[in-house]
């Protein structure tokens, strides 16, 4: 056992701890891999023979660490590998540690009954491919004919969903820095499954970090959408944007884009989450002119607006449909 999978449970106002908390699984391991914006996957080789602990106690270590010296709580999944990990994690709650045991025999059992979207880069489409020729379940997946998944997918997809549906792990942490990145989390009092309130949220969630582009001089070239379900399950989308920027309704019009691609017609969704990444400073940054009169004056309103915030606090000034709801 050597990988772990590691979530913590931190709210908007407390993500900038996720640097410290990384420097506190490096007491464990040098070999860390940051997966913004509250997780890391951690190879233990070696560590479980330093420390004279098995990887349950390991986990057990980081959990209290993390809650005693930052109030962050963590759901850990483990097992040989990072996908095995990564799926371990899946559905696990804070406060427990979830293993895949290392026996062929119990992987496979831990494996045949996980829904065929549990395994890393099957999206909605491919399971609802797949689903449609009663291959919903990995174990299913796996003693589908190799021929069958190339068929229905494409002969490489086909071939690594073979291998994932069987247990072969080919991947590994690749040691990383957090991402330079911002982020604005909307969560909700209840499941909420009216998408007018979902893109109110979302509205809100651009003008934030809009906002706080601008006031650190910044533009991002991409713009993650992350959903929360009340099964605890999520969904991410992530789009380029066409030119890097800071500008709000840029921002949303890419999140409502990504928000519609998701088809959350009744969804039960328990928060909303924005990451705007690869920021680089706006003075390096290209604009493209246009003749749109409209677009200039939303500008100039927007710099009105972050001076009004800056002098009286950020909802001195916001969109009229935050105001009413």
């Amino acid at each position: 056992m050597t990988i772990l999978c590691v979530r913590f449970q931190l709210s908007p106002e407390y993500e900038a701890a996720l640097p410290q908390l990384l420097g506190m699984l490096e007491e464990f391991t040098p070999v860390i891999e940051a997966l913004p914006p509250d997780g890391a996957l951690l190879d233990l080789r070696g560590a479980e023979r330093y420390f004279g602990r098995d990887v349950v106690g390991l986990a057990s270590l980081i959990r209290v660490r993390a809650l005693a010296w930052y109030g962050a709580e963590c759901a850990i999944g483990a097992g040989p590998g990072p996908m095995l990990a990564r799926m371990a994690l899946r559905g696990t709650r804070p406060g427990e540690t979830r293993v895949v045991p290392e026996e062929p025999g119990a992987r496979t059992e831990f494996l045949d009954e996980q829904p065929v979207a549990a395994l890393p880069g099957v999206g909605a489409a491919t399971a609802r491919t797949l689903g449609e020729y009663g291959l919903d379940t990995v174990g299913k997946v796996a003693a589908a004919p190799l021929s069958t998944l190339q068929r229905l997918t494409s002969a490489r997809t086909g071939r690594e969903l073979r291998e994932m549906a069987q247990g072969i792990d080919r991947g590994r942490v690749v040691p990383n820095a957090v991402s330079r990145s911002l982020a604005a989390e909307r969560p909700f009092p209840r499941d909420e499954l009216d998408p007018s309130r979902h893109r109110r949220a979302l509205l809100s969630a651009t003008e934030e970090l809009g906002a706080r582009l601008r006031a650190l001089e910044k533009v991002c070239r991409t713009l993650t959408l992350t959903v929360r379900y009340a099964d605890r399950s999520m969904t991410t989308r992530t789009r380029t944007l066409p030119e890097p920027t800071a500008h709000s309704p840029a921002l949303t019009d890419a999140a409502y884009r990504m928000y519609e691609t998701l088809g959350l017609q009744r969804a039960r969704v328990r928060a909303l989450a924005l990451r705007a990444e690869g920021l680089t400073p706006a003075d390096q940054a290209s604009h493209q002119l246009t003749f749109d009169a409209l677009d200039e004056k939303a500008r100039r309103l927007e710099e009105v607006a972050d001076q009004a915030r800056a002098k009286f606090g950020p909802r001195a000034v916001i969109p009229g449909s935050l105001a009413l709801a």
